[in-house]
């Protein structure tokens, strides 16, 4: 039969219109060109190949919706059509129609498995976009790696989020299956500082890491990670505090600890910060008896602020720190008498005085008070008198030399004096008394007017050599410093007068 002639009709045949209709369904046209409809045929190459370029290449998303119903739509469409078509219109070939019907069976497997590849082929693309994802959060993670945590939290925190939308709503992918390794490589390189002992840089990531489960991905995800931190954050609070106790007043010492204490109460690090407290305080004390008393002061002065600054509600280490609060401020104040003592012997007089006055300002009931009150005087006479520096005072009184002194000035005297013996006396204005212009007029008149009752002070005194300090209660009059060899059992008399031009003393 010619190209293009129509055929005339057949009986109809069942076998030939299913036949038909299933050729149809493989979207190719096949059951038109069986029995030669060729502008159907072409119509549904047409509609196929549009199709393909709509679906290829494969997307994760696969081909729209809408693409996919209208494309089943037109399928059945031309099955039936075609099964219209074939019922009455005869086949060149195959001869019998029971043997087309079997191959349109047959042909179906065509585009079932090109269904088939093709939704192996999105899911492929699904998987590579999940693992896409997965890669940009892994290195937007590596990229702030280096950063202080403050600056790389953020995006830390971002891409995390990533890891957790892959285990929420892919769980089945295999970027999903891969996340538990990253956040394995996370945690290690977060921590990284505390693996290589840096304590005191390892706090903050750490701490970092505890918000996790809160903040970015949960706990049930994390398993075992969730509390990977609470181990290393607690040692790192207790080498990082211990570490900065006593070292200039450092206060991260107490905030460390004070962290420490507060957040793992119950830990075997915060069980051991009043031991390691105790440790610190008998270490710095020891070095109050060394070579440099003042530096071992200052030292343990700083260990006191930071051991008063720490607190705790566990009962048993509060107990303890109080013990050591009270141990560390004995230390203070011994030291403080040793550092004065230590400045007096290296030479600084002026530092040494100082330094007496105030401790016993502040500690007015220490033993060493007296003491340190002769520490004082003596102090006074060497800024004027470097050899009276020589002497070590003591709290010795009295002895078998006696000594009075006789104020022959208007104004009131303190005479200090330091030796064998160390201490002041004080000797009230004579009020018939003048300022001598000179030193030979005092020196040929002083206290020489019998008609005068000249104030006077007596003390005892060993024997030795004895340095003096005679001070004015008027401010504008110089002080006048004196030495002496004193023998035992001898009786003497001063006389202490003031002169001008200058407005000096003499004795």
């Amino acid at each position: 039969m010619p190209v293009g002639q129509i055929a005339p009709l057949a009986p109809p045949d069942w076998w030939r219109a299913m036949a038909v209709a299933l050729l149809n369904l493989t979207g190719l046209g096949l059951g038109f060109v069986l029995i030669r409809r060729w502008r159907a045929a072409i119509a549904c190459w047409l509609v196929t190949a549009v199709l393909l370029l709509i679906a290829l290449p494969a997307t994760p998303n696969g081909i729209p919706i809408g693409v996919t119903v209208l494309y089943i739509a037109f399928l059945v469409l031309v099955a039936v059509l075609g099964a219209l078509r074939g019922l009455r219109t005869p086949l060149l070939w195959p001869p019998r129609a029971p043997v087309a019907f079997g191959l349109a069976v047959v042909l179906l497997v065509v585009p079932l498995g090109a269904a088939v590849l093709f939704d192996n082929a999105r899911q492929e693309a699904y998987q590579q976009m999940l693992l896409k994802r997965l890669t940009q959060a892994d290195n937007a993670i590596t990229s702030a790696e280096f950063e202080p945590i403050a600056t790389a939290e953020p995006q830390f925190v971002s891409n995390l989020a990533t890891f957790q939308d892959l285990l929420d709503h892919h769980g089945t992918s295999r970027a999903a299956k891969l996340v538990p390794g990253r956040l394995q490589a996370f945690y290690q390189v977060v921590s990284s500082p505390y693996s290589s002992g840096d304590y005191c840089n390892a706090i903050e990531p750490l701490k970092f890491l505890r918000t996790l489960p809160t903040t970015a991905i949960s706990a049930r995800d994390l398993g075992s990670l969730a509390t990977f931190p609470d181990d290393r954050l607690a040692t790192s609070l207790y080498q990082c505090g211990t570490h900065a106790l006593g070292s200039n007043g450092d206060p991260t010492a107490a905030q460390d600890l004070n962290d420490l204490m507060s957040t793992f109460p119950g830990s075997a690090q915060a069980g051991k910060v009043e031991p390691a407290v105790a440790a610190a305080i008998t270490s710095a004390a020891g070095g109050l008896t060394g070579s440099d008393p003042c530096s071992a002061t200052t030292q343990i002065t700083s260990l006191g602020g930071q051991v008063s600054a720490l607190t705790t509600s566990v009962a048993a280490i509060s107990d303890g720190l109080k013990k050591d609060v009270g141990t560390v401020n004995g230390d203070v104040e011994a030291g403080t008498y040793d550092c004065a003592v230590s400045k007096y012997k290296g030479g600084d007089f002026a530092g040494a005085q100082t330094a007496m006055d105030s401790f016993v300002s502040t500690y007015p009931n220490d033993p060493n008070k007296a003491l340190a009150q002769k520490y004082s005087i003596a102090a006074q006479i060497a800024q004027q008198d470097a050899d009276a520096g020589k002497v070590t005072p003591t709290l010795t009184t009295g002895g078998s030399v006696s000594i009075t002194i006789f104020n022959d000035s208007p104004d009131a005297m303190q005479i200090l004096y330091t030796g064998p013996a160390t201490g002041t006396i004080n000797i009230g204005a004579c009020s018939g008394c003048k300022v001598y212009a000179t030193a030979e007029d005092a020196q040929q008149n002083a206290c020489g007017d019998s008609s005068i009752d000249y104030p006077k002070a007596s003390f005892t005194l060993p024997p030795g050599t004895t340095y003096l300090l005679q001070k004015s209660t008027n401010t504008d009059v110089t002080d006048y410093t004196h030495s002496d060899q004193y023998a035992a059992g001898s009786v003497y008399q001063l006389c202490a007068y003031e002169k001008s031009p200058f407005g000096g003393l003499g004795l």
